[in-house]
């Protein structure tokens, strides 16, 4: 016996609705409310907020041992570029951070390229270069600091090799700053080579034989077939060596204190604390740290934008 089954065309119209880019279907939404949701709420609380409240104390002259709070607007921003202070230490935080992009960059591809072979010495290598990576800030600054001192191990063994009057690489106001390069590029090393490491064993075997045929040599090879492939490697490197240097505080509070002298080794990260936690200045601080904020955001994105152009040009 057959059943004559009758079914209700959908409307078009109804299907258009459905189908709408617009509308966001209600399982999205609550796979979001589950998932994205928290992320973004902490993301919020941790990030923005802090901002937020920052950015707000920066338009006063907020003192707490100095009350009333009064709203003083862009007067901190303003006073900022005429405080000597705080363009010297914005001057250190630059040369501080052009050094720790070049230097481990420069030598993490060199030393990267050396250990991309088999073999337990070179995979006991890779965790030696990594090592100072994951030791703390504070533990790192103390023993070079005795490492430099002016009676520690490097002047000992120059004096040794002849040289009467070793440099006082912590204690001369002309080298301070580039001592405290040395010891952030030290300690940043190690990522710059396990970044380039995972680049170079990403690079496709085929390629590299196929310009050996060609007749190209090592040289050639590496800079025509490898170095455009480590396009993405360079690129993480230098924005993250660039957001690390720029905020450089614990290695200046440790070893140097910001002297020798008035300021030589004071960042701007340095001067955002010494101004907020002991002058009490809280207002002008936060003024600080908006701009430094600002800076290293800009510096940041215009890094990402020429150096991911690179890779897709290549």
């Amino acid at each position: 016996m057959a059943v004559d089954v009758k079914t209700t065309p959908v409307p078009a119209s109804a299907t258009l609705r459905s189908r709408r880019p617009g509308r966001i279907p209600a399982e999205r939404l609550r796979s979001f409310a589950a998932f994205g949701a928290p992320g973004l709420l902490i993301y919020a609380c941790f990030v923005l907020a802090p901002i937020a409240i920052s950015f707000g104390y920066s338009l006063t002259n907020h003192n707490p041992f100095n009350p009333p709070t009064k709203f003083v607007g862009l007067e901190n921003y303003r006073l900022l570029f005429t405080d000597s202070e705080f363009l010297t230490s914005l001057r250190v935080t630059t040369i501080l951070t052009v050094i720790v992009v070049i230097v481990p960059n420069v030598a993490g591809l060199g030393i990267a390229v050396l250990l991309d072979r088999k073999g337990w010495l070179y995979n006991a290598l890779r965790t030696v270069f990594f090592t100072p990576m994951v030791l703390s800030s504070v533990v790192v600054s103390i023993v070079w600091t005795r490492m430099l001192d002016d009676e520690g191990p490097v002047n000992q063994a120059l004096r040794a090799l002849g040289v009467d009057q070793p440099p006082g690489w912590l204690s001369d106001p002309r080298l301070a700053l580039y001592s405290i390069a040395t010891i952030l590029s030290w300690q940043m090393l190690g990522f710059c080579v396990v970044v380039y490491l995972a680049g170079l064993q990403g690079v496709p075997t085929e390629l590299a034989e196929a310009a050996s045929i060609d007749g190209a040599g090592p040289m050639r090879r590496f800079w025509s077939v490898t170095w455009p492939l480590l396009a993405p490697a360079l690129t993480i490197n230098t924005v993250v060596l660039l957001i690390s240097a720029f905020k450089a505080f614990d290695h200046i509070q440790v070893i140097t204190h910001g002297g020798p002298g008035t300021g030589t080794t004071a960042t701007i990260a340095y001067n955002v604390l010494q101004t907020g936690l002991v002058a009490n200045r809280q207002g002008y601080a936060s003024a600080m740290a908006i701009v430094m904020l600002v800076i290293i955001a800009a510096a940041a994105a215009v890094t990402l934008r020429v150096l991911n152009r690179r890779e897709v040009n290549l």
